[in-house]
């Protein structure tokens, strides 16, 4: 056996690595993209309209067009859609390639505000015209810094379904890759002026390693208002914080549970399901999907929303989950009509029966029917409710289900709760937890000091919303809730509660500690006097990664974020939250401040910073994006005088826009800069840079060699420089030919990032 699974890995490995050297379109050319299996199985579950069944195959057969989302948070947004327009979209549609006119992007319908857009161009296309290639290298720079997300059209639906607000706190359950959570930040920030929004987002996955993936996601949008974290989702932790003076424990206004599935609705992009689909997929899956859905309700605010999605489109992990889920709240849950939300999209109602077939080609329509031998593969929740009367009430129809050849997308299934009242096995708990081990006289396991920061206050049926039904799910006992009062309450006599949970086990990599700065701490002392940062500014709100030693870098989060880290911190593994706002550099101490400003969180500390500011204009942007070190006198007449008056060190460089002058960006712009002896520097992340010059109608392209970045302007072939390190990439900005590292012919001082322990900041 052992012989046989390692050639059989030998073999896999092998292929992979043809399909990794092979051509452009040619990894998938053995993959005949053939299922009879699935045929059989729609076409019987009766979800496809009625002389639509052909249509249907052949959209599946078909590639998926690539789709791109504006960030719609940012006030560059609208900067970005005019030059979208303007400078492709437009040049586009007059262009022919061999004889055949190219169809230039189109706007999704339902999406608002035109922030999103779909195009069937290949990559061969895109090699055979410099101008597709130029818009190609757009997209590519303006998604590393941030500003586009190249994401999956109906991926795009789930959060616009939340209704988002600024102040909502939000629960992203399986959240890797990102694009998902990517839209929740932007909505929350949909007000720039607002640094600090009251909301956040604490996004989940299960995988220790997607969680990076995560990470570098929420990074691009630089928000104060994220935390990742991993865990089970069908068992994440019930989290507390202090309100008005108390414990309490957390509920959050919106949840997103975007389950694991079989992913059937995805044939079109990973042609690998094509010839891996059963229906086994859907069988596995239905309890998992069920158990995190009725973990997220748990966690739900009375009155708030949570939106169920899988892409994929079989009954068994859609209508099934949702009805059991239903079932199980005695009322408790709501399935709300969202035909009204998104004007254009096109869907399919939910379907109110379906059928159950297994991998060998048996087919049940009733609980009734399964022998008792399949009983644990197959269960009762996998059925619609028999009784018609409640089948009625449930309103399945309100299902969303999304048809790939409706509107040339993938598949998709989402369904949106709204939570009426609070779930009805949360209601039987009785008031417990600390006086259960009083009464009895006590138990070390119930009483050590270890399980001290797990114990929650006396709360109300309502607050105690742990565990899962009863402890079950799916009729098989579960240990749904990583609750608090632990076994020894569960064994107590006359004492009744939520299963306990284990001890949380951490696995990966381990994560720096989150030290939060107290308000006198020594490192403000310059920093306040320096940057003359204003009397409200959060002090409590900064922390860093380290214990011991000197502090490297220093980030930020509102103050709701760090209410839960503070409160939390030994019943969740947090793998990273925070903006960089300050970065150690060495010559900054002999200027009056050992921190320079960081780009990443220059708009989150900007609206607290009363000096070192040097407004900008236009043109003085623009040299400073594309000159090196220039000289003072390189500025304009406004500019300059500012800088003069000035000591060398860290500023912020501040574009107000002139709204009598429309021909210029409409939107603000802060750059983190240095002011040197004699000259001044802009310090800005490479493809951050771009989009600036970009949005200031500099246009930016690599050159048919890939040599190098080209500024069409005439600016001179820059000589990129990449950074050491992820931590350290944008620490400075980009050296340009020619350039001086620690000083130039200018006598303009840079500040050098100083070495030492290194921290987890990506």
């Amino acid at each position: 056996m052992g012989k046989r699974s390692r050639q059989r890995q030998k073999n896999q490995n092998a292929s992979r690595d043809d399909r990794d050297n092979a051509g452009w379109g040619a990894g998938y050319a053995d993959i005949i993209k053939e299922n009879k299996l699935f045929e059989h199985y729609y076409k019987e579950q009766g979800l496809i309209p009625e002389g639509e069944f052909h249509h249907f195959m052949e959209a599946m057969r078909e590639p998926l067009p690539a789709t791109i989302r504006i960030t719609g948070y940012k006030s560059h947004a609208k900067e970005i859609l005019h030059c979208l327009k303007e400078k492709y979209f437009k040049d586009i549609q007059e262009l022919e390639i061999d004889g055949q006119k190219i169809e230039a992007p189109q706007p999704l319908s339902w999406y608002p505000d035109e922030q999103a857009w779909h195009t069937n161009m290949s990559r061969k296309l895109i090699r055979k015209s410099p101008l597709l290639e130029k818009f190609h290298q757009f997209l590519v720079s303006e998604t590393e810094s941030g500003n586009i997300s190249r994401q999956e059209a109906v991926s795009m639906i789930p959060p616009l379904l939340l209704k988002i607000e600024s102040h909502h706190k939000i629960l992203d359950m399986c959240a890797a890759p990102g694009s998902k959570t990517a839209q929740l930040i932007e909505m929350l920030h949909s007000d720039m002026d607002v640094p600090f929004p009251e909301g956040f987002v604490i996004a989940n996955d299960v995988d220790n390693k997607r969680c990076y993936l995560l990470v570098h996601q929420a990074k691009r949008l630089n928000s104060p208002c994220i935390m990742v974290v991993n865990h089970d989702a069908s068992c994440i932790p019930m989290l507390q914080i202090d309100s008005d003076g108390k414990k309490d424990i957390l509920f959050y206004d919106r949840v997103l549970c975007d389950v694991p599935c079989s992913g059937d609705g995805t044939m079109r992009k990973n042609i690998d399901v094509w010839k891996k689909w059963t229906t086994s997929n859907s069988l596995h899956l239905h309890g998992l999907q069920l158990r995190i859905a009725v973990r997220g309700v748990e966690q739900l605010a009375v009155g708030g929303r949570m939106v169920y999605s899988t892409c994929s489109l079989n009954p068994i992990e859609d209508e099934a989950v949702i009805a059991a889920l239903l079932e199980k709240s005695e009322g408790a849950l709501e399935l709300e009509d969202a035909s009204a939300d998104l004007p254009g999209l096109k869907w399919m109602p939910g379907v109110i029966s379906w059928k159950l077939m297994t991998k060998d080609g048996k087919w049940f329509s009733d609980w009734s029917e399964v022998p008792s031998s399949r009983h644990t593969q197959i269960r009762p929740t996998m059925f619609p409710p028999k009784d018609p009367e409640k089948l009625a009430s449930m309103h399945l129809e309100r299902c969303m289900r999304i048809l790939p050849h409706h509107q040339n997308t993938g598949g998709f299934f989402v369904a949106v709760l709204v939570k009426k009242a609070p779930m009805p096995w949360n209601k039987r708990y009785p008031k417990l937890r600390k006086s259960a081990s009083a009464q009895t006289g006590g138990s070390p396991a119930a009483s050590s000091p270890a399980d001290t920061p797990h114990l929650l206050p006396e709360a109300s049926p309502e607050e105690m919303e742990e565990g899962g039904p009863g402890g079950k799910v799916d009729g098989e006992a579960k240990t749904t809730g990583a609750s608090s009062a632990q076994e020894a309450a569960g064994k107590l006599d006359a004492v009744c509660g939520p299963p306990p949970s284990k001890k949380l086990r951490l696995f990966g990599y381990k994560e720096d500690p989150f030290v939060f700065l107290t308000a006198d701490d020594p490192v403000f002392n310059t920093i306040q006097s320096f940057y003359d940062l204003s009397p409200d500014f959060p002090k409590l709100n900064v922390l860093t990664r380290t214990h011991e030693g000197k502090k490297r870098h220093l980030y930020m989060v509102s103050k709701e974020l760090r209410n839960v880290l503070v409160n939390n911190s030994e019943r969740m593994k947090v793998i990273n939250t925070g903006v960089k706002v300050w970065s150690r550099n060495s010559d900054g101490e002999e200027f009056g401040c050992a921190f320079r400003l960081a780009q990443e969180g220059i708009y989150t500390l900007q609206p607290y910073i009363r000096s070192r500011i040097v407004r900008v204009s236009m043109e003085d942007t623009k040299v400073l994006l594309t000159q090196e070190n220039p000289f003072l006198s390189k500025l304009e007449d406004d500019a300059h005088a500012q800088a003069k008056q000035m000591g060398m060190g860290s500023i912020v460089l501040k574009y107000i826009p002139n709204p009598n002058n429309p021909s210029e960006p409409q939107c603000p712009i802060q750059l983190c800069g240095w002011r040197g002896k004699t000259s001044i520097r802009a310090f800005v992340p490479r493809n951050e840079r771009f989009h600036y010059l970009r949005m200031l109608g500099v246009e930016v392209f690599r050159d048919k060699q890939g040599l190098g970045q080209k500024r069409r302007d005439g600016v001179k072939e820059e000589k990129e420089e990449e950074a050491k390190d992820d931590v350290e990439k944008d620490a400075e900005a980009p050296l340009e030919k020619g350039e001086l590292k620690h000083g130039d012919k200018n006598g303009s001082l840079e500040p050098k990032t100083e070495s030492g322990n290194k921290e987890s900041s990506t």
